[in-house]
């Protein structure tokens, strides 16, 4: 409420007049703070601004108002905020110059605390977004260029012997994981999606703990130079619940891809210990992190335009939101699936025990390769819902490590601990 002149809130500053008065006495300091200002907007031209008050960015809401301190606010809040201001003008008072003389004078004699309703260090910056929350400018569509040159795709051989030179044995693994992979490229790459009628080739791992499923996608992301995100299915719960919503899993992508929806929308999402998520069997209480979070997860595998946050779990948070296509992005499932064994023992014991047919109990009982043997069927008693395995056209297994791949890890691969 002071009458004290500052320079900085100069209002010809903003139309450039007067700055020519003013430069000759600026000091060195001057000069330098604002080349560091103006150094900073650069930085930011790569990014979209977005509303200090609905968080759109500028691709949704349309142009927008700039405002001091970095503050930019879209034409429906600016048009709402005015209305409400506007309904509590009482008699014109805001604007009536006597009003404000009086104002005035009271917070002189009485002294007033300086009283804030907005944090005001809130609102230095960018609207006091930081830039991982904020989305990147698309590119202009003049020039197209395919984003995945259909030559650029290794073949499923190449892509199985760079795998070779990382992992240690998983040659089924490795040889189907390649030749998905290179099928669902080559559908992204040659952009046709529409003609060609391919369906996404998702998969499904299944194999112990510590036989480097993680490892395999890990390395396949790596050498594809394609963004990866790995989440973990035990985090998720059905939406309005506490923990993090289904589409969280696409929001790590985004952030994988540093904000850039197009790069993205072809990446590889990695969905750890998914067996977690089966049906509870025999349970009373509300299963909000099982067969809800299959049924949620089946718009995000077959593909759909989903509204994502950026930068955040919950799209509770006032962050802006992206939307994202998920037709090209690769969901890779993995887990465990502990006692699995048991229900494929049970489906092959089916015969009699006694008789000219008969086979012994305990004929399965020494097989180490008995998850090799598993079917659509094992893994909907296991607990999960036929849609979601129907949307996981792609089921193998990996084997568990002897003692010979151990000693083969330590000394073989490119990484390989002795080496290093």
């Amino acid at each position: 409420m002071s009458d004290r002149y500052d320079e900085k809130d100069d209002p010809r500053e903003e139309k450039g007049e007067g700055t020519a008065d003013r430069t000759s006495n600026l000091t060195d300091g001057h000069t330098d703070a604002s080349a560091t200002k103006n150094a900073g907007k650069d930085d930011n031209s790569a990014y979209e601004d977005v509303c200090f008050i609905c968080r759109r960015p500028e691709s949704k809401a349309g142009k927008m108002f700039k405002l001091p301190n970095n503050i930019c606010i879209c034409n429906d809040c600016m048009h709402k905020t005015m209305e409400t201001v506007s309904q509590f003008d009482y008699q014109g008072m805001l604007n009536n110059p006597q009003f404000q003389n009086e104002l005035d004078q009271m917070t002189k004699q009485k002294g007033f605390p300086n009283i804030s309703f907005v944090n005001l260090a809130d609102l230095r910056g960018d609207g006091g977004i930081p830039n991982k929350q904020k989305l990147k400018k698309k590119k202009k569509e003049a020039s197209e260029e395919p984003v995945l040159n259909i030559r650029d795709i290794p073949a499923p051989h190449k892509i199985k012997a760079s795998l070779d030179e990382y992992v240690v044995g998983q040659d089924y693994a490795k040889k189907v994981i390649s030749v998905a992979v290179y099928n669902h490229y080559k559908r992204v790459a040659t952009g046709t999606m529409d003609n060609i009628e391919i369906e996404k080739s998702n998969m499904l791992m299944i194999g112990p703990t510590g036989s480097g499923k993680t490892y395999l996608v890990k390395t396949l992301a790596k050498l594809l130079d394609v963004p990866l995100a790995i989440a973990d299915a035990t985090s998720l719960t059905e939406a309005g619940y506490i923990g993090d919503d289904i589409e969280s899993v696409v929001s790590k992508l985004l952030a994988a891809a540093d904000n850039d929806v197009e790069k993205a929308e072809r990446g590889i999402i990695f969905i750890d210990e998914i067996d977690k998520i089966a049906k509870k069997k025999n349970t009373t209480s509300r299963d909000v992190s099982g067969e809800s979070v299959q049924q949620g997860m089946l718009k995000l595998l077959e593909g759909a335009e989903i509204e994502v946050p950026v930068g955040a779990n919950s799209k509770n948070a006032m962050v802006p939101l992206a939307t994202v296509n998920t037709r090209n992005i690769l969901f890779i499932c993995g887990g465990a699936f502990p006692d699995l064994e048991e229900i494929i023992k049970q489906r092959l014991n089916k015969t009699a025990g006694i008789g000219f047919n008969s086979e012994l109990r305990d004929k399965y009982d020494k097989d180490k390769d008995i998850l090799s043997k598993v079917t659509v069927e094992d893994i909907r008693k296991f607990g999960m819902i036929p849609e979601f395995i129907g949307r996981l056209p792609i089921i193998f297994t990996l084997k568990g490590l002897t003692r010979e791949m151990m000693v083969k890890v330590l000394k073989e691969p490119r990484n390989a601990i002795l080496k290093q």
